[in-house]
């Protein structure tokens, strides 16, 4: 489906990593150091892509304009640093798609929401990424997706144009930013979508129901 594409950007959290237990954890041990029960995952599993504000959410049913977010989420942030490798694991499919790519001569990297005090320690850790040409945080532009500018700082380091590289993920914002970067853009049907999500609604180029799938898009299976 896709030509002339010389790179594949990957959204990080529910797209190339399955960071839910992790994520989970960290806000689970917020509410059993208050004395509160354990959650279980799947608690959590839908709403681990909105981060901090999601997994507070999930924990305490509380959002950023609740007076006691602001330590709660620094909180969090200290549980997940401490142990934010210990559960998350690469999805099923993703080591073989991104040999391919490499395999390919495809250049390949990272635009995430997940700020560089988190994603520079965990993709250093997980072996996947020892290939990614470019790792592109929350807080490398000024702006977070969905600006498009994190996905226009990831194609000038690949000193590619915009067009020329296909970003997925498996949220909206994904979407919004990769078009109005100027990218064709790919669904992550298997991500966290969270409760109400219809990636039919996103307006992606294409939609992906396992990391595979993406291989027929990029006519390379």
């Amino acid at each position: 489906m896709f030509k002339n594409i010389d790179a594949v950007l990957f959204d990080l959290d529910g797209t190339l990593i399955d960071s839910a237990p992790d994520l989970g954890a960290a806000a689970d041990k917020m509410r059993t150091d208050r004395g509160l029960s354990s959650l279980p995952l799947w608690h959590y599993r839908p709403m681990a892509g909105a981060g901090a504000r999601g997994m507070i959410a999930v924990a305490f049913g509380l959002t950023p304009d609740d007076a006691d977010f602001g330590a709660l989420k620094e909180e969090f942030f200290s549980n997940y640093e401490a142990r934010m490798t210990e559960q998350t694991y690469v999805f099923d499919g993703v080591a073989d798609l991104i040999a391919r790519i490499d395999q390919a001569g495809l250049k390949w990297g990272v635009v995430t929401n997940k700020s560089a005090r988190f994603t520079v320690p965990l993709t250093r850790a997980m072996a996947l990424f020892s290939t990614a040409r470019t790792i592109v945080s929350g807080d490398t532009t000024p702006h977070a997706k969905p600006h498009p500018a994190p996905l226009l700082e990831a194609a000038r380091q690949l000193e590619l144009a915009p067009g020329r590289c296909v970003y997925v993920g498996d949220d909206e914002r994904d979407i919004v930013a990769g078009r109005a970067a100027g990218m064709p853009t790919v669904a992550a049907a298997y991500g966290y979508l969270g409760a109400t999500a219809d990636t039919r609604d996103w307006k992606a180029d294409a939609t992906i129901v396992s990391p595979a799938s993406l291989l027929n898009l990029l006519q390379m299976a």
